[in-house]
């Protein structure tokens, strides 16, 4: 493997330096041992004084000090090459670390927000049930005045009753629609003509913009919003905003 290869191929060249090294200082201390015992005589060597001693010693010793010097700094040099190899892996472990927390980040903020929008739905169709009863109580109150014509048939309130309470929220949004863009009345009186309808009108109104705000909460792009808006409710609430009074 690569990274056998490169620790074999760095021990080699310490050992070469380190074999060198050790073999240069033993023919050294060998020469400086034969260069006594033939030319200075162990005896003249010992009753030197030590000033000589020490100018001898320190001649004699400089240049394996050098050598050594020399060696030790290429051996730091390579130890701190090796350090800094271990410091760019552990560097890039760090950097994969962090991208791998960065897309754990990702997918926990996906999961949250996938939860936030499924509680969102099932929210939204109990309050979208609630707009479907709020619209029959306007439609009613403008159809109780109009006596059994707007009452009865297959158009009437008691009908959209009988739809809503199968299951169509919208039942009574398609009513009002009819009557509206039919030309029987006018946006404005079915939605603000009286107290108890103005008071119909400001709770859907308010249920309405309260499951806008939850929709923007759990949809970043808005898509949701847009879903609300042009749905039956989202019609109702325009035309009520377009009708509404400024008393109201």
């Amino acid at each position: 493997m690569s990274d056998g290869n490169g620790s074999s191929t760095n021990r080699e060249a310490v050992d070469w330096r380190l074999r060198m090294s050790l073999g240069l200082t033993g023919i050294w201390l060998v020469l400086g041992f034969l260069y006594i015992s033939s030319v200075v005589g162990w005896t003249g060597f010992v009753q030197q004084q030590a000033p000589a001693l020490g100018n001898f010693l320190e001649g004699a010793f400089a240049p394996l000090a050098f050598l050594w010097l020399v060696v030790g700094f290429f051996l730091q040099q390579r130890q701190l090459e090796q350090n800094t190899a271990t410091l760019s892996a552990q560097l890039e472990v760090m950097h994969r670390s962090a991208e791998q927390a960065e897309l754990q980040s990702r997918a926990i903020a996906a999961d949250e927000l996938h939860s936030r929008q499924d509680t969102f739905l099932r929210v939204a169709d109990m309050v979208r049930e609630q707009l479907g009863v709020i619209a029959g109580f306007l439609y009613l109150s403008w159809a109780v005045e109009h006596g059994e014509s707007q009452m009865e048939g297959p158009d009437g309130a008691l009908a959209q009753f009988k739809a809503q309470g199968a299951g169509d929220t919208s039942a009574f949004d398609r009513a009002i629609f009819r009557q509206i863009y039919g030309g029987i009345v006018s946006a404005e009186v079915l939605f603000w003509g009286t107290p108890v309808r103005t008071q119909h009108s400001q709770n859907f109104t308010l249920h309405f913009e309260r499951l806008l705000r939850l929709a923007g909460r759990c949809d970043p792009e808005g898509v949701i919003q847009d879903a609300l808006r042009d749905s039956t409710s989202g019609r109702i609430y325009r035309l009520m905003q377009e009708a509404r009074p400024s008393r109201a």
